[in-house]
């Protein structure tokens, strides 16, 4: 049974989801709808793409060559630079189109990539541009969210907003708490879901691994030997981060590591987490502030003053 997650516009994403963009290049082509079916098959019904990645076509392909439903499947991309949209009606038309065009369908989501696609001092009106879609049917059964919003950005957004964001995708993970905790209090107060994307990098981006290594390695064996599955300290936070009432997006062009990181959806109770684990997972990532994409969410939004290892 495939785990959700309830968007405040009633409807019900998945709660893991395979990007197939970072890295577009490596992903693009063949190997993104081959990695896609890989995906698809373990068990993982959402894949996330983006205009920036280039994959948004083998995002629609990967669903027939699986040999899946285009309604069991959960797609969502992303209105990016690359697609040197302006901040007008007919031109964000244009590019939503663009996007259905190469997907093949209307996805299930779309968000604004950053708050710098819109021009600047245009953010509400991009908004607006996208809910007017969705009132005159182009848009018709898709959510619309956004993507790396900091909180000035989602504060100036709902001052006008007639559809609130179903959710703002962002590297999410245990070493940001810290910084995003402004942030988070702010999606609670608006039902807004987070989507994590990068949830990975205290295992596979800080140098050490840090406080969390030994914590996360700990929860580990525990699961291995209640589930009788082989973990590892990815599985661990990819639970920890499903379990917080986040989407999970990650990435990966290894059809074994992918396969891995499905493991959560066959998991039976003895594969949660519990309170006490995700209360340590919690303690340990706030000792240090270790953040892997620096390029959106910093801008005029200070990171605390804490170590990045201990």
């Amino acid at each position: 049974m495939v785990r959700t997650i309830k968007l405040n516009d009633g409807k019900s994403i998945p709660a893991l989801a395979w990007g197939n963009g970072t890295g577009g290049i490596e992903h693009s082509g063949q190997k993104a709808i081959d990695t896609g079916v890989v995906a698809l098959k373990a068990g993982i019904l959402h894949i996330d793409t983006a205009q920036i990645y280039g994959t948004e076509k083998e995002a629609g392909q990967a669903i027939p060559a699986a040999g899946l439903d285009r309604k069991d499947i959960w797609v969502t991309t992303k209105l990016s630079e690359a697609s040197h949209v302006k901040t007008n009606h007919a031109d964000i038309k244009r590019s939503v189109q663009e996007s259905i065009d190469k997907i093949g369908f209307v996805p299930d989501m779309i968000l604004i990539h950053t708050p710098f696609v819109p021009e600047n001092g245009k953010l509400v009106e991009f908004w607006q541009g996208l809910e007017a879609l969705v009132e005159d049917g182009t848009l018709k059964g898709c959510s619309i969210g956004v993507s790396n919003y900091r909180p000035q950005d989602i504060e100036e957004l709902m001052k006008v907003a007639k559809l609130t964001p179903a959710v703002n995708q962002m590297e999410y993970h245990p070493y940001v708490l810290n910084h995003l905790d402004p942030l988070l209090a702010l999606q609670k107060e608006h039902n807004i879901v987070t989507q994590a994307y990068g949830p990975l990098t205290p295992v596979i981006r800080h140098p050490t691994g840090g406080p969390l290594k030994p914590v996360l390695e700990k929860i580990a064996k525990r699961i291995s030997k209640d589930t009788g599955k082989e973990v590892d300290s990815a599985v661990v936070l990819l639970q920890w981060t499903i379990q917080m009432g986040v989407v999970a997006v990650t990435t990966s062009g290894n059809p074994g590591n992918v396969r891995k990181m499905a493991q959560g959806e066959t998991f039976g109770k003895e594969g949660d987490l519990t309170k006490a684990e995700m209360d340590e997972i919690e303690e340990a990532g706030r000792k240090v502030h270790f953040r892997g994409y620096k390029e959106h969410m910093t801008k005029e939004f200070p990171e605390p003053d804490l170590p990045q290892d201990l």
